[in-house]
């Protein structure tokens, strides 16, 4: 079995911006360099052969570079509680057309569509029952921005959890040169 999703990777001076703003909740879990991702769509775990399918419909999407940037952060929940702090990425509406094709590819070869809104992030720390209060963090990183950046591509990648967290492998690299 293949545990994929499809991503973006900002850039290695946004990334290092993003370490550089975690800390101040106690018993985060706090993303490493190369767990730093814009999610585009979760595939999930899948036998080989819809594995290849998968990179043969992401070969055929056509979409134009993006120019992104990083703007604020938030939480998600989950029964009440904190369970991932996260950086947001604007502008949504780009990034979202990119959502939609792909996940229209993965319906036209069986996958299931996605059932979530799509909100793309940047995950910045996983949080267990046992982690500090975030409003501080939220509240102290409120203002955080990036400079506006473009991506000409984006990965398909293999996850693999391990004990200190998921292993990310890129797989595959899918230009973004034009509708």
């Amino acid at each position: 079995m293949h545990r994929l999703f499809v991503g973006l990777r900002p850039p290695f001076a946004v990334r290092e911006q993003l370490i550089a703003a975690m800390d101040g909740v106690i018993g985060a879990r706090w993303q490493d360099d190369d767990q730093l991702h814009i999610t585009l769509r979760f595939i999930g775990e899948v036998e080989r052969p819809v594995a290849e399918d998968v990179a043969v419909a992401l070969g055929a999407i056509h979409a134009a570079p993006l120019t992104l940037a990083i703007a604020g952060v938030g939480r998600f929940e989950k029964r009440g509680r904190t369970n991932c702090v996260w950086a947001g990425v604007r502008p949504v509406d780009a990034i979202g057309r990119l959502h939609r094709k792909i996940d229209q590819a993965l319906v036209r070869i069986g996958l299931p569509p996605e059932g979530r809104a799509y909100l793309p992030h940047v995950t910045l720390a996983r949080l267990g029952g046992g982690a500090g209060p975030v409003e501080r963090f939220l509240a102290d990183q409120a203002a955080l921005a990036s400079p506006p950046f473009t991506l000409d591509h984006f990965l398909l990648f293999e996850s693999s959890l391990g004990r200190d967290g998921p292993i990310y492998e890129t797989i595959a690299r899918y230009p973004l040169s034009g509708d």
